[in-house]
């Protein structure tokens, strides 16, 4: 698949997806989304890759939100399709750990994207806000359920009614991202994270994920079940053999496949 809006590349274990719009602030349109989704595609068929990463081009912006010539146009049915809330349920639920690298603004659909990644790390001097009731719209692409479950339902629905811009320590403090590195850092800090977790089994890696996920949303005795089931398909796994055969012999571990 040739991208013409973003860049995907693989190295050393890791999928990246740069936004390559600077001109327009990495503004997301159609056509971007369909590559990130084509992008995350090609990414689960890559054996070579175990985590992916998306960042911004240009260093102004991570993702400013939603084309806005072309949201101009949308009608109801742009509405019910809900294209941008399907792609991030999916990003959201993707096989492998999804690291948001935040280098600039993070706005709208933008923080909605980072929102549905497992990790968000901010370079300092970002910005975040979902500013849609500015349009007369709501954050439609599950920023009104996201972000609430991030940092609390009080403060998510000041954020969503006023469209406040927040600095990146205020967002480190209140959950919405998980570090706040300076700018130069921030890719070796991403790549950091991202290696630590690929040293770790991979199916408990994803059964995590999916445990956390799912856990979240029910009662509490449901979770626990969802914990003891993941933990007893895990207690059978090779992952498992190698994880605790290499502690005891003192190595690394070398784990084989996603």
């Amino acid at each position: 698949m040739e991208f013409t809006l973003i860049n995907a590349e693989s190295s050393n274990g890791l999928g990246i997806i740069t936004i390559n719009r600077p001109d327009s602030r990495n503004a997301l349109n159609r056509v971007v989304l369909d590559e990130i989704a084509g992008a995350l595609d090609l990414f689960l068929d890559d054996e070579s890759v175990g985590a992916v990463i998306f960042t911004g081009a240009g260093g102004k912006a991570f993702i400013a939100g939603a084309d806005i010539t072309q949201l101009a146009t949308y009608t109801l049915l742009d509405g019910l399709s809900g294209r941008m809330q399907r792609l991030y349920d999916t990003i959201e639920a993707y096989e492998l750990p999804t690291i948001a690298a935040i280098n600039g603004y993070a706005l709208g659909g933008g923080l909605e994207l980072a929102m549905a990644c497992d990790i968000r790390i901010a370079a300092e001097g970002s910005r975040f806000a979902l500013p849609e009731t500015n349009l007369g719209i709501i954050p439609g692409a599950g920023g009104t359920q996201r972000l609430s479950r991030l940092v609390g339902r009080g403060r998510a629905v000041e954020l969503i009614l006023t469209g406040r811009l927040v600095e990146a320590p205020e967002a480190l403090g209140m959950g919405l991202v998980t570090d706040v590195v300076p700018s130069s850092d921030l890719m070796n800090t991403v790549r950091k994270t991202a290696d630590t977790i690929l040293a770790k089994g991979p199916l408990a890696v994803r059964l995590a994920k999916m445990v956390v996920k799912h856990g979240f949303d029910t009662d509490q005795q449901t979770g626990l079940l969802l914990e003891r089931l993941a933990q007893s398909l895990l207690y059978t796994t090779q992952d498992k053999a190698e994880g605790t055969a290499a502690f005891l012999e003192k190595r690394s571990a070398r784990y084989v496949g996603k």
